[in-house]
């Protein structure tokens, strides 16, 4: 698949690197670009994987798996995500990880063992490209603090503000875009129903705006809640 028109330099991973420089980086690693049909897994659970992706279009999400084959939904990844770092880099340790597509997703495949010896050949691009991963195992981190302190809040209206909170952080703007119900309901670990209840309430009370793909915080009302 051509990647001239994906603007691949505009990712996470190549921030800094030249749209030239993203090409010879493409070519000297055997990185390849490939669809995934909605609803399709991207990656399977403790399944063998040999490279690291990178959403260029799409939404897909990360589903925790046990060996029983129950599955909790961990988080969303969106343009510029990273998935299957950990596989690739440490196939020695079981991955409980699988990811689903949530529309049709492009994921940029780059293999690992390529990744590690193309230095020589990409010289500077190369030590930004590597700076950029360890940046982005950072944010992963992050990411995982953030779900664990959602999930600690006491009701359910203090984990949907702290989530959508954390939403207005990573988008950058108040109106952020947030999944259905039922996937919302999934992340905040809820029932759906009571969900609803609560988005309806906050409502009312005029604290929160909601669209068919969207909610606002009144940032006035929140900040008065402290």
């Amino acid at each position: 698949m051509q990647v001239y028109h994906l603007d691949l330099h505009e990712l996470p991973l190549f921030q800094g690197v030249p749209a030239a420089e993203v090409e010879q980086f493409i070519a000297a690693t055997g990185a390849k670009i490939k669809r995934v049909s909605r609803g399709a897994r991207i990656l399977d659970a403790y399944k063998e994987n040999h490279n690291i992706g990178v959403i260029v279009e799409g939404e897909a999400q990360v589903l925790a798996e046990d060996r029983f084959g129950n599955e909790n939904v961990s988080h969303n990844l969106e343009r510029g995500a990273m998935l299957g770092s950990t596989s690739a880099i440490m196939p020695q340790v079981p991955y409980d990880m699988a990811i689903e597509a949530l529309t049709d997703v492009l994921v940029l495949w780059i293999p690992y063992q390529a990744l590690l010896t193309a230095g020589p050949k990409l010289g500077r691009t190369h030590g930004l490209v590597m700076k950029n991963l360890l940046e982005a195992f950072c944010r992963k981190n992050v990411l995982m603090m953030q779900k664990i302190k959602i999930l600690s809040q006491k009701t359910l209206r203090e984990r949907l503000i702290l989530y959508l909170l954390y939403k207005e952080q990573r988008q950058g703007k108040a109106r952020v875009h947030v999944p259905g119900r039922v996937q919302l309901a999934k992340e905040l670990e809820c029932n759906r129903s009571a969900l609803t209840r609560e988005i309806s309430s906050m409502q009312t009370e005029g604290l929160l705006h909601t669209g068919e793909d969207w909610m606002e915080l009144d940032a006035v009302k929140i900040a008065a809640m402290d």
